[in-house]
């Protein structure tokens, strides 16, 4: 965007007309109207992700106290804050506007600004999510004594340029990003149900500890699950790298699953000298990771899904499957809790209070719930598709978010 042309790289059809620059201080007026009579009790905070929330939401803990806000501003419906906060996603601090609407109280560590001539604050809103902001501020102010709060004084936070279009074009801009923020919206309740939902199958559709079937079970399906010992059914892999023809490194997270190492530390942490002596991992093998983490408390199980073959740390523990038990089943057995209770029993998080340590003897002790063929290529397919669904409305959120960041880009001067 050229300082002549004054207008964006992208438009919609009709409007020509160059856009006007107004100071931030010409269009909207510094809050300081405070809550001295503590009839507010909403305290109010602002954030780059979520944008202004309720703060206990938030922080999911009371941070104000209540003898402290009589103090802070009160912020009405439609107000803008700005949070001089820094994080990697907000480099000179987020501006969120109020759209909760109600009023509350925000801390005067804030800057609260309201509008007060004819700029559509639905636009404006937008324009605080593109970084043609941050040029002036970073030019005006600084990271401040603490280096992780942006410092900017009100007077010349006020003298901030805004790119100003006609009415008419602040409505049509406002009006498509907050109709793309809905549609976005809406895929991500879509994902975040499907995960929940999963997450729930996966409890009701295997058996709990000392039972031998699960609570939901597809029609037709009636006995009783075997159990077998992880040892009947798979061998641990032994067979390393030798010749070192195989140079995909492999790593297993309990997030990503059985992923290239490279994509996941987005660098190279074997060395090539090493890998003679990794394990060599087949399309459909298994691996245990013994490092632990909130969300695998006693490490992750995944398969290779990848289908290819490639080299593991001898740190982790591969397996294949030798007797007729379904793969696709297994691996949705292992997203489960069903195998935790074994592990934590057996088991211990050993020297280090990152890893897991447990024998292979008895790990390959650990039981397996097995119904028949069928019911386990049912329970496997029908995960599956979910999976998939997941995946696909990911894909569209990711696209969607894609779109948002390439638009905001060209949309604004």
């Amino acid at each position: 965007m050229t300082e002549q042309a004054k207008v964006p790289a992208i438009r919609f059809a009709g409007f020509t007309d160059p856009w006007e620059q107004r100071k931030l201080g010409e269009i909207a007026d510094k809050v300081t109207a405070k809550n001295l009579d503590g009839n507010i009790t909403e305290v109010l905070t602002n954030s780059a992700e979520y944008g202004v929330i309720n703060q206990t939401e938030f922080f999911d803990h009371a941070v104000a106290k209540e003898s402290n806000i009589a103090g802070y501003y009160v912020i009405a419906p439609g107000d803008f804050v700005y949070n001089p906060r820094i994080s990697a996603t907000a480099p000179v601090g987020p501006i969120r506007r109020n759209t909760l609407g109600i009023h509350g109280v925000m801390s005067p560590l804030y800057t609260v600004f309201r509008l007060t001539d004819a700029v559509d604050g639905t636009y404006l809103s937008h324009f605080f999510k593109t970084n043609g902001w941050h040029g002036f501020m970073k030019l005006e102010g600084n990271s401040g004594a603490r280096s992780d709060r942006f410092s900017i004084g009100d007077a010349t936070f006020f003298e901030m340029p805004i790119p100003v279009p006609s009415s008419s074009e602040q409505h049509a801009i406002g009006s498509f990003f907050s109709r793309l923020d809905n549609l976005i919206t809406l895929h991500q309740r879509k994902y975040d149900k499907l995960v929940i939902f999963k997450k729930s199958m996966l409890e009701k559709m295997f058996p709990k500890d000392g039972e031998s079937v699960p609570e939901i079970r597809f029609a037709g399906f009636t006995d009783p699950w075997e159990q077998r010992k992880l040892g009947e059914i798979a061998d641990k892999v032994t067979a390393k790298n030798l010749d070192g023809n195989i140079t995909e490194v492999l790593t297993n997270s309990a997030e990503y699953g059985v992923i290239n190492q490279t994509e996941f530390f987005d660098h190279a942490v074997a060395k090539e000298s090493n890998i003679a002596g990794y394990y060599v991992i087949a399309p459909g093998d298994f691996v245990y990771n013994p490092r632990i983490s909130a969300t695998a408390p006693v490490g992750p199980i995944r398969r290779n899904t990848l289908g290819i073959h490639g080299v593991m740390s001898p740190l982790y523990t591969v397996f294949r499957l030798t007797d007729a038990v379904d793969g696709t089943y297994l691996s949705h057995f292992f997203k489960t809790n069903g195998w935790h209770g074994f592990m934590k029993l057996e088991g211990n998080s050993g020297a280090r209070s990152d890893r897991f340590s447990i024998g292979d003897a008895t790990f390959f002790e650990m039981p397996i719930p097995v119904p028949s063929s069928s019911e386990q290529h049912a329970i496997g397919s029908f995960f599956s598709r979910l999976d998939n669904l997941i995946t696909l409305h990911q894909r569209k959120l990711e696209l969607l978010q894609n779109i948002k960041k390439s638009l905001l880009d060209k949309m604004f001067v």
